[in-house]
């Protein structure tokens, strides 16, 4: 009888010292559309490593479906906001910020020394002098090529779209598409037209552009167009009835030498057949010296609501995700990169290519066209890259009708 009323007594002891321990733990929520099974799994293994180092912190993270997720942050963010979400910068940021549900993280950067370890991020989650948001991936955009026809007609690797323009002649007359792309999903002629538009006037036009503070008639708009109908005789041909991955095999079998894609279509040029010897990347050419470099980059990031309840251990989340060796675990799981210039990255040649070129941009990072502008003018904007690519001599009613949707949609 004594030894079971010391044992009781034990355990007692020890569901108190227990549920003291958790009385004392404070609750973090973090609300994420990272379902899928990899970013899943690399978000709890954070999670899981932000909690070992604060054990006076509980995490409770809220799975969502990613479709399901853009419609519910508008309700959530105003009726029961978390502590932590996730969400895109620049213009998909922009409503909320103004809006004010978004909370300032200046303090946060300034503290971390983010400005300069965020730096290729910095202008899209920077609105009204303040920062908002802490990226943590995103992938590059640019050019792919096949190295084997560049060797077979005697072509250079180009630093300017004049190089790149003299490659294509010599592809021509051997019979190979200088540049291939598929636009039946209308997207992948978004990159294009970002990169001729970020080359030929630079990212802060991108970006009034896709705000609808510069009209589609304007001379800035037309030249961008100009660049692209020197490349479009070069082009596949039967790019409208073909999507993204239609077009990967013409790479693989050298029918085709160089592609404006994103990473993400390593894995497909290496599932046909391409090795890191055959497979090469290039950033976009140079079209004007003038203009800072910019680059293509779909970036996440995180985000303290304005309406959150544990608004210190949120900070504390925020400067864990910004942190270099933090964001090499989860990019390595992610197969992504990371945005904090002290990351590192793998031994993959396309990784590194990317990482390195991002994160020396000086003139900025888009986020694409769709991202970038609202829904419904990236809609009738990809329509008409795709009716120019087939006929144009449609340009100025091409033009004339994206600026009517301009009109109306930014009102």
């Amino acid at each position: 009888m004594v030894h079971l009323a010391r044992g009781a007594l034990a355990l007692t002891a020890a569901l108190l010292m227990t549920t003291a321990a958790s009385a004392q733990q404070r609750v973090l929520t973090f609300t994420t559309d990272n379902n899928d099974p990899a970013p899943k799994a690399a978000w709890e293994q954070l999670v899981a490593d932000f909690e070992a180092e604060n054990p006076d912190v509980d995490v409770q993270m809220n799975i969502m479906d990613r479709e399901a997720y853009k419609t519910a942050i508008r309700n959530f963010l105003t009726t029961d906001p978390p502590d932590v979400a996730n969400w895109y910068p620049a213009n998909r940021m922009a409503p909320f910020v103004s809006a004010g549900l978004f909370l300032d993280i200046s303090d946060v950067y300034a503290e971390n020394d983010l400005t300069t370890k965020l730096a290729s991020t910095l202008p899209i989650v920077t609105q009204d002098g303040k920062q908002w948001m802490v990226p943590y991936t995103y992938y590059q955009w640019g050019m792919y090529f096949n190295r084997t026809v560049y060797d077979q007609v005697g072509a250079t690797i180009p630093a300017t779209w004049e190089e790149f323009l003299a490659n294509c002649e010599k592809f021509k007359a051997a019979g190979i598409d200088c540049l291939t792309t598929g636009s039946s999903q209308l997207w992948p002629i978004a990159g294009i037209f970002d990169y001729l538009n970020l080359r030929t006037n630079g990212y802060e036009f991108h970006k009034a552009l896709t705000n609808g503070e510069v009209a589609w008639t304007d001379d800035r708009v037309r030249a961008t167009f100009a660049e692209w109908a020197k490349v479009l005789p070069y082009t596949t041909a039967n790019h409208a009835a073909i999507d993204w991955q239609d077009a990967v095999p013409l790479i693989v079998q050298g029918k085709a030498a160089n592609y404006v894609m994103g990473n993400f279509a390593v894995a497909a040029f290496k599932e046909g057949g391409m090795t890191d010897e055959t497979l090469g990347f290039l950033p976009f050419p140079t079209i004007n010296a003038d203009v800072p470099r910019a680059e293509e980059a779909p970036t996440d990031a995180v985000f303290i609501p304005a309406g959150a309840k544990n608004v210190d251990d949120a900070k504390k989340f925020m400067a864990y995700v910004a942190r270099a060796d933090v964001q090499t675990k989860l990019n390595a799981a992610l197969g992504q990169l990371p945005v904090n210039a002290d990351a590192t990255v793998g031994e993959d040649p396309f990784l590194k290519a990317g990482f390195e070129m991002l994160s020396t941009t000086p003139g900025g990072i888009a986020q694409f066209f769709d991202r970038d502008a609202p829904a419904e003018m990236a809609k009738v904007g990809m329509e008409g890259f795709q009716e120019f690519m087939v006929r144009p001599e449609n340009l100025d009613a091409i033009l004339d009708r994206l600026e009517k949707s301009r009109a109306r949609i930014y009102q």
